[in-house]
């Protein structure tokens, strides 16, 4: 009997600790100002992004009639606190407008490397991964302030 309360308890301790360590890798680990992807994805984020979101978002990111901006204050007042898998997941399922779905999954990681650039998010060694799972774990929000000396 004692065995098996000793086991019962490692067993609840082991369930304790996968959901507390299932909890913080809930919350996004990195920012999208440590460098999440490269000024060539972004390269190619502009050429796909000119051929297939200019239209409806404007050639500046600055949005139109039916669509939002996607630089500046308003888009990142929209986006704060959100991930760049929950942008990359908006553009995969809902966009082009009029053909929702049919870009790539590198072609849309490829524009929103793109829109961070253009929102003045540093680039850095390595491109945006392709899985939502992944992008999750990429925080968007404002330029960390400085603190006072």
């Amino acid at each position: 009997m004692r065995c098996r309360i000793r086991r019962a308890g490692g067993r609840r301790a082991l369930g304790l600790a996968a959901l507390f360590a299932g909890v913080l890798g809930a919350q996004a680990a990195r920012s999208v100002w440590e460098g999440v992807y490269t000024a060539a994805q972004a390269s190619r984020g502009a050429a796909v992004y000119a051929e297939a979101c200019a239209f409806c978002h404007g050639t500046a990111l600055t949005g139109g009639e039916s669509a939002p901006p996607l630089a500046g204050a308003d888009f990142l007042s929209n986006w704060n606190g959100l991930t760049a898998g929950d942008l990359f997941d908006r553009i995969r399922t809902t966009m082009p407008a009029d053909r929702p779905g049919k870009l790539n999954r590198e072609q849309d990681a490829d524009i929103l490397a793109y829109i961070l650039s253009m929102n003045q998010f540093p680039a850095g060694e390595s491109e945006l991964a392709r899985q939502s799972e992944a992008l999750k774990q990429i925080r968007l929000e404002p330029k960390p302030q400085k603190s006072p000396r």
